[in-house]
């Protein structure tokens, strides 16, 4: 009898920790798995970008999109100069046919586009609620520009606290859409040829009713077991202060924020890497540079090593 009662002890505990502080994972993405869970949207660039989102085919065909047993890539065309009253440069857009809200997200990423004019992003979103459903940015920056940073859009009325528990440091504290509630990171190796000269590294996001944080670990760092071993069960608690941390204190999740697709896109030029392309230390022109200079774009690609989602 007593055996039997330390193994039911055992077993509560256990689920208790899993409850209490933990997920489980529900979706494990990896290689030719992205092209089941993904779609391409061959859309116009809501962001005004240089760029011509392609379908699945083509980005096949083209070599913009590929697969192995432990990769999934995904590039923009850096052979072809463009017409300058054509078409932009052919990139990728994909959304995940999945939607989710209370979740953890955990890329391994190896590699992300790098270079002036380039925009890549990693994001959720409800599309046909925009901005009404609400946007989180896991993953984004411009023209290679360190660090990375994290950012809320959301209608108006959603704001942040100036002070709370983050390793990033705040930029706007509204998250209406036209501005956001942004988080720079702590460390450049988050972002563009920093973060690819070490071999890439973790991005999580975890939202639940109460908070939205974000957490990222460079490959050479200290990387929480759970992650690097990559464990079915996780527990967001040991995983220490996140980089960017975005509480509903003055924000009503419910109220902002809907189901969200994910959504990984590299886009060129536009509505910020456009704007900010001189200050940034760019040469000449945006438009002018993803025109004419295809070979720049040579290490603008996304190496994935795997996508895990947990609920």
């Amino acid at each position: 009898m007593k055996i039997y009662l330390a193994n039911i002890l055992t077993i509560l505990a256990s689920a208790s920790t899993v409850l209490c502080g933990g997920y489980v994972l529900q979706d494990n993405i990896i290689g030719s798995g992205f092209y089941n869970a993904f779609t391409f949207e061959n859309i116009a660039d809501p962001t005004s970008g240089r760029v011509n989102y392609v379908d699945q085919a083509t980005a096949q065909s083209q070599n913009l999109s590929y697969a192995s047993s432990n990769d999934f890539i995904l590039r923009a065309d850096s052979w072809t100069v463009l017409n300058p009253s054509g078409p932009g440069r052919n990139s990728f857009r994909i959304r995940s046919i999945k939607t989710y809200t209370t979740a953890v997200m955990v890329f391994d990423i190896r590699h992300m586009p790098e270079g002036c004019g380039t925009w890549p992003a990693v994001w959720t979103t409800d599309e046909s609620n925009w901005p009404n459903g609400g946007e989180v940015d896991i993953l984004e920056g411009v023209n290679n520009l360190a660090p990375n940073t994290a950012t809320l859009h959301t209608a108006s009325g959603c704001t942040m606290p100036s002070s709370r528990t983050q390793l990033g440091t705040a930029s706007g504290l509204d998250c209406n859409s036209a501005t956001g509630c942004t988080v720079h990171f702590p460390t450049t190796q988050s972002y563009g040829s920093q973060f690819n000269a070490g071999g890439g590294g973790w991005y999580a996001m975890e939202r639940t009713s109460s908070d939205i944080r974000v957490w990222f670990w460079p490959r050479n760092g200290a990387v929480p077991s759970d992650i690097q071993n990559g464990a079915t069960t996780i527990n967001t608690d040991n995983w220490g202060t996140p980089a960017a941390d975005f509480p509903n204190t003055d924000c009503n999740y419910a109220q902002y924020f809907d189901a969200h697709n994910i959504i990984i896109n590299l886009t060129f030029c536009g509505q910020w890497a456009g704007v900010v392309y001189s200050q940034d230390g760019c040469p000449g022109t945006c438009t002018d540079y993803v025109n004419n200079d295809p070979s720049a774009f040579s290490n603008a690609y996304f190496d994935f090593g795997s996508l895990r989602v947990f609920e």
